[in-house]
Parts: C-alpha cells; sequence; structure tokens
C-alpha cells in the first residue's frame, strides 16, 4: 500500500520527515536508517549494558549497546559486534539474530535488529566510550529491572526478555 502523496518537510543528517497523505487522513513519518542492537553475555551469565544520557527524555538510561546502520554495506551482525566493542571493550566471540522491532511504527520506520552474542571473557580489550559507563549483571536481574520500571528503553527491554526466554532451561526442555 502506499500513500495518495508525499511531502518532504525535513531532511537531517540522520533522519527525514514525510508528510503523507493516505485514504485515512494525513500523516507525519519519521525515515530512519535502522539500527542493531546486542545483548551480550559474558561465560557467568552476565549481560553487559550501557548507562547513557538521552537528551531527547532528559535521562539517562540502562541500555543494551546498539548503533544505526549507517556504514555503507556493513551487515547488521557486523554493525552489532563493532558497537558492543565501541561502547564496552568487549568483543563478540558469537553472534546470533535474536529478533526485530519496529521501535514505534505510528509514526517511523525505523527497524532495530537485535542480536545474542557471547564475549570472550570477563574482561574488557577495550576503553569503551566516555560517555558510557559499563553495568555488568546476571540476565535475570536485568529482567527484574525492566519489571521494576528501571529498564524502559524499548530495544534493551525487547532484546533481554528474549535473550532470558531463549536462555531459560525450561523453554530449552519444552522444545524437545
Amino acid at each position: 500500500m502506499e500513500p495518495d502523496s508525499v511531502r518532504k518537510v525535513f531532511e537531517g543528517r540522520l533522519i527525514s520527515v514525510d508528510v503523507q497523505q493516505w485514504p485515512a487522513g494525513e500523516r507525519e513519518v519519521v525515515h530512519h536508517p535502522g539500527a542493531c542492537a546486542v545483548v551480550a553475555l559474558t561465560p557467568a551469565g552476565e549481560v553487559l549494558l550501557v548507562r547513557q544520557m538521552r537528551e531527547a527524555v532528559r535521562e539517562a538510561l540502562l541500555e543494551i549497546p546498539a548503533g544505526i546502520l549507517d556504514q555503507e554495506g556493513e551487515e547488521a551482525a557486523d554493525c552489532a559486534a563493532r558497537e558492543l566493542l565501541e561502547e564496552t571493550g568487549h568483543r563478540a566471540t558469537s553472534i546470533e539474530p535474536l529478533g526485530v522491532i519496529y521501535t514505534s511504527p505510528g509514526f517511523t520506520d525505523e527497524r532495530i535488529q537485535l542480536f545474542l552474542a557471547d564475549v570472550a571473557n570477563g574482561d574488557s580489550e577495550g576503553q569503551g566510550e566516555e560517555d558510557l559507563e559499563l553495568v555488568r549483571m546476571p540476565l535475570a536481574a536485568a529482567v527484574e529491572e525492566i519489571e521494576r520500571g528501571a529498564i524502559k528503553d524499548a530495544k534493551s527491554v525487547a532484546g533481554l526478555l528474549l535473550a532470558f526466554h531463549r536462555n531459560r532451561p525450561d523453554t530449552a526442555e519444552q522444545a524437545d
């Protein structure tokens, strides 16, 4: 299905905005290049999270590492692994798809590809980004943080819950 008409009203470095005319009315649509995010687990079962200031919501959020798909030709899994290393200093030893989410399909086409990664060990290989705080916790504790409202970033909630569900022993037994 396509709109009857499209008028571009903003073109930025990252996003653009169209006003589209549909049979049901006018819609403002934000176009985004897409992103990837990664739930990174240590051998001890800890998840690596980053706390960073998000100016749009005026607070520091606890999130899974993520980044925009802004390097031409880069595969999403490679982007996720690169962002993991850049943000946490940890290198993925394995990475696999976990799922895909649309962040807010009522007004944007932003699509985030989620990945699950293992990291080599508990030690980082690098510094991570300066404005990010690395936070480690058991995956089950991260799910508890979601339940109490401390983790509220959508990609992080989705990724952590998908990873938790995939890694639960009773889930694996039910699949057999």
